[in-house]
């Protein structure tokens, strides 16, 4: 488990003044502590929680029954615990704000970790707020009694069990600061029962006036750091942008392409960092990795300098470490020092936020007048654009059936300022070959892969930009895992449009069968059992609309945007179809299979490859078929 920035532990009662900022004198009032915790939420700006009630949270909640009386902090009551974590997750990747979800203890708590996970492995800033047993009855395995804070230790940024409803509004500052700042993440608050119940003189703290010392982020770039990166921007003639989750979180998309622009580098992104740079750009090659781009995946393996922005060098986008950019210098900027060096060692590593070294790389550069040379970059650009020509993404048609990009290009085609979120297997992949979403409007569970996660994302993206349109992508399978959220949909009437590209099958699994397990197909057929969809809408009370040929397509998602209401879309497509192109475990980003065979015709004469005798251009430097070194 990778580490974060270092927290320190929730301070006693004691040592609480010094992590408080001294502000106006406010004359305390008699409240509660459910009171305290809804108080301060609002002070930090919350304007909606998705969550669940039950016995151990209901003090809170007879709080909350008067904020929705008058107006106040909006609840969504969702049909599952994980359902809430996804939404508040949805809303804070659309909007940058800290989502925050409520459940109760025991399972409502133990229901809410998955979505705890999703947040923590892509960097989400989430507040959670489970109930607990009073505080006498804790360790007496009492009814619906779990120890939350332990088990979510190792997959929270911080976390605090509330002991004194005196700390209440101290320790949710200090939440939604270590949530938001550094390298963000979730923080989870235990409240037990008998805190919110009891009354105490409240006095509000004010967001931002928490002090929590030995919690710093660096958030500036070393001068001397910067300077060497300069250094090598402008020796290399092959450099590659990499850019990761972490250009997202700082809002550092300006930044990105104004450096991208200055230099002439090619810019590729992961999973995470899709929409932090316009694919509709010149310098753009797409997505890297598994399933990648072959022009990005071959632009990696050739480069000559790599500058990861807010990455973390996941093994979906290395494929085998040791041949990954194995001819390049590394320079590597992240927020969270633990993520430097830790999968490769960079030659300058740059710790701090993204936004402010990249600013910084950039004022340097216009105080010494530096810029790309006319000549730099050139050859190299004009190698990326013809590996553009001869490996692009392909949409097929097939003459007796619907194929799934098919779908997911009419979509993107018609909704194309539309938030996207999707759920996790092929449909995912497909989805980032072939939408280009803007910033912040690309939502999708990367680290984890969280089947399920793409309709309460979706609804937590809704909620927070209600006149936006926000479709989620889904398959067959993933689609079943978290189906129950229709009913949030249909009682709060959120226009959430929903597309499942359908196959009958757990589709990535059925692929990895086919390609590494002798197409033994143990458990992954999902065609009986399969419900209705539109029936299963009907009973919600919502639209459902089935789409069998292509022929119905276009027409059915134009009906879909048209309606004003939650919509799902069941496309039935092509059972067979395999996500291309596709880096094998094991492999190098070179040994892509799925590629094209015959390349295109060429005045030029081929290069043999000598272990695998496929033909290549005089330009490639490794075999797109087998990796080998030309």
């Amino acid at each position: 488990m990778r580490s974060r920035s270092s927290i320190n532990a929730p301070q006693t009662e004691n040592q609480t003044q010094s992590n408080v900022s001294l502000s106006p004198v406010v004359t305390p009032r008699r409240a509660s502590g459910g009171f305290a915790l809804l108080d301060s939420l609002k002070r930090h700006g919350v304007e909606c929680i998705f969550g669940y009630p039950g016995g151990a949270i209901l003090p809170i909640y007879d709080e909350l029954y008067f904020e929705q009386v008058t107006g106040g902090i909006k609840h969504i009551l969702v049909r599952h615990e994980q359902g809430a974590a996804h939404a508040a997750d949805g809303y804070a990747r659309a909007t940058g704000k800290v989502g925050v979800c409520f459940g109760t203890s025991g399972p409502g708590a133990t229901n809410l970790v998955t979505g705890i996970a999703t947040a923590y492995m892509d960097s989400i800033p989430m507040v959670i707020v489970t109930g607990q047993v009073p505080r006498k009855m804790i360790g007496t395995d009492a009814f619906q009694e779990t120890d939350i804070y332990g088990i979510t230790l190792p997959i929270v940024k911080h976390s605090y069990v509330v002991r004194d409803p005196r700390d209440m509004a101290r320790i949710v500052a200090e939440a939604f600061h270590i949530a938001s700042t550094g390298r963000p993440g979730p923080v989870l608050i235990d409240v037990p029962k008998d805190v919110a119940f009891e009354e105490f003189d409240y006095v509000p703290v004010e967001p931002g006036s928490v002090r929590l010392p030995g919690y710093r982020p660096t958030v500036k770039g070393n001068p001397r750091q910067i300077n060497a990166a300069i250094q090598l921007i402008r020796q290399s003639r092959r450099p590659l942008l990499y850019v990761g989750g972490g250009a997202i979180a700082s809002d550092a998309y300006a930044e990105i392409q104004e450096l991208a622009e200055l230099f002439n580098i090619p810019v590729t992104t992961t999973l995470m960092g899709l929409g932090a740079f316009d694919e509709h750009h010149p310098l753009s090659v797409g997505m890297l990795g598994m399933h990648g781009t072959a022009y990005a995946n071959f632009a990696v393996t050739d480069c000559d300098l790599l500058i990861c922005v807010g990455a973390r060098f996941d093994d979906r986008v290395t494929g085998k470490l040791d041949e990954f950019a194995s001819r390049a210098q590394v320079i590597h900027i992240d927020i969270d020092p633990a993520e430097v060096g830790k999968n490769r060692v960079p030659e300058v590593p740059i710790v701090g936020d993204v936004k402010n070294v990249l600013q910084d790389i950039l004022r340097r550069c216009q105080e010494l007048g530096i810029k790309s040379t006319p000549n730099q970059t050139q050859e190299w650009l004009r190698l990326i654009n013809r590996w553009k020509e001869e490996y692009p993404l392909v949409v097929p048609q097939y003459p007796d059936s619907m194929s799934p990009q098919e779908v997911i290009a009419e979509v993107g085609r018609q909704a194309p300022h539309a938030y996207y979120t999707t759920d996790v297997g092929q449909h995912q992949m497909w989805s980032a070959q072939f939408l280009k979403a803007g910033p912040r409007r690309w939502i999708s569970s990367g680290g984890l892969g969280t089947m399920g996660f793409g309709l309460p994302a979706a609804m937590g993206a809704k909620v927070a930009f209600p006149n936006a349109e926000v479709i989620c992508i889904s398959g067959d399978a993933s689609f079943q895992m978290c189906l129950q959220e229709l009913g949030t949909l249909a009682q709060y009437g959120i226009n959430v449009k929903t597309v499942i590209v359908n196959n009958g099958w757990q589709g990535m699994v059925r692929q990895w069968q086919q390609a590494f397990h002798g197409e033994r197909y143990s458990c992954s057929n999902m065609e009986v059992g399969m419900p209705d969809i539109e029936l299963l809408c009907k009973a919600y009370g919502i639209k459902g609309i089935v789409v069998k040929s292509r022929e119905e397509l276009k027409d059915a998602i134009a009906e879909m945007l048209a309606h004003d209401g939650p919509v799902i879309i069941d496309a039935h497509v092509t059972k067979d179809e395999n996500c291309y192109p596709m880096v094998a475990p094991g492999k190098s980003n070179a040994q892509m299979i799925g590629l094209p065979k015959q390349l295109p015709k060429t005045d030029v004469e081929p290069v043999y490859c000598s272990n695998c005798g496929a033909k290549n251009l005089p330009n490639n430097n490794f075999c797109p078929e087998c990796g080998t070194k030309l």
